[in-house]
């Protein structure tokens, strides 16, 4: 028996993602006759039909689907293999791919690269910014070597994700020159249900710890009135900025705003005991990594200096 070769699991891959071997040729750049070559050979070889052909349109069959997921695989081990013998060469090429959520990647982040860049100036850093939910997911598929993110990590996810806090940040309740608390220093847990709220989407960090702070505190999120959600905290804290609402931000992106004033930060008061308590909020920055995908040598070496 020949056996399967990369390149036929290669071809078979981009068939079944493009479902049209015309299509799959030109993406890879060879032949539609090798395309059907290569699938043909693979269904000879193992008796098996990979692919219905329908008039002009195919279907992937049963045993194309359990053939895509293990083909894709070892397609996945073939690359990290190959990453791993390229940092052979003591950390002078390479490819670190990093996601993070939106306001550490944006505030905390940048340092952290700046200092890897120094070191291993060879190392491509390729970082995406997404939600925190979305950098979970992600870090999970190994669409990621590293994730960094505020906020809770996914029940579900939680067993296929090592955690490690290598950073903190606190949310600040913050207000524009025209809303009514701006002259204020601080507020009771009661007034918070007493004014309009700007809100990010549920996915991200810092709503997750807005909201977790708020059911210890014994306030119930929906109890807010909440006028806006957005996408971004920028587009929170520009909103806010203009006098809409109040927010909770990382102190992180608000610090500018604060030394300027066009922003105020608020502190909450717990007076329920008969005395003053500070309810801060402050959220971890959690780095996250695959508990069984190969590390390399590279995603170590950042590891290593966001923790020094």
């Amino acid at each position: 028996m020949a056996g399967m070769t990369l390149d036929q699991l290669r071809i078979f891959l981009a068939v079944s993602e493009h479902l049209h071997f015309t299509r799959a040729a030109e993406a890879l750049y060879i032949t539609q006759p090798a395309v059907s070559a290569a699938i043909q050979s693979i269904e000879q070889e193992y008796s098996v039909k990979l692919f219905h052909r329908i008039g002009r349109h195919i279907e992937i069959t049963e045993a194309g689907k359990l053939l895509q997921v293990e083909a894709q695989r070892i397609i996945d081990q073939v690359a990290l293999t190959e990453r791993g013998l390229r940092e052979l060469n003591e950390l002078q090429r390479g490819e670190l791919r990093v996601g993070s959520s939106l306001t550490i990647g944006n505030y905390w982040l940048p340092d952290k690269i700046s200092n890897f860049k120094r070191q291993y100036p060879g190392i491509f850093v390729n970082c995406t910014l997404a939600n925190a939910e979305e950098i979970c997911a992600g870090t999970a598929t190994g669409l990621f070597d590293l994730g960094l993110v505020t906020g809770e990590v996914k029940a579900s996810l939680k067993g296929l994700l090592e955690q490690e806090v290598v950073g903190s940040d606190r949310l600040q309740i913050v207000v524009g020159k025209s809303h009514p608390w701006f002259e204020r220093s601080e507020i009771c847990l009661e007034d918070l249900s007493t004014t309009d709220w700007v809100m990010r989407e549920s996915g991200s960090g810092a709503q997750q710890m807005f909201e977790q702070a708020l059911q210890s505190w014994g306030i119930n999120p929906i109890d807010l009135n909440v006028i806006l959600v957005l996408s971004s905290s920028e587009m929170v804290k520009a909103v806010v900025e203009s006098g809409v609402g109040a927010a909770a931000l990382p102190e992180l992106m608000v610090k500018k705003e604060l030394q300027i004033s066009s922003l105020c930060s608020l502190k909450v008061k717990d007076s329920r005991k008969g005395y003053k308590v500070s309810a801060e909020i402050v959220q971890p920055v959690l780095k996250l990594k695959h508990k069984q995908r190969f590390q390399t040598r590279i995603s170590r070496a950042f590891e290593q200096m966001l923790i020094t």
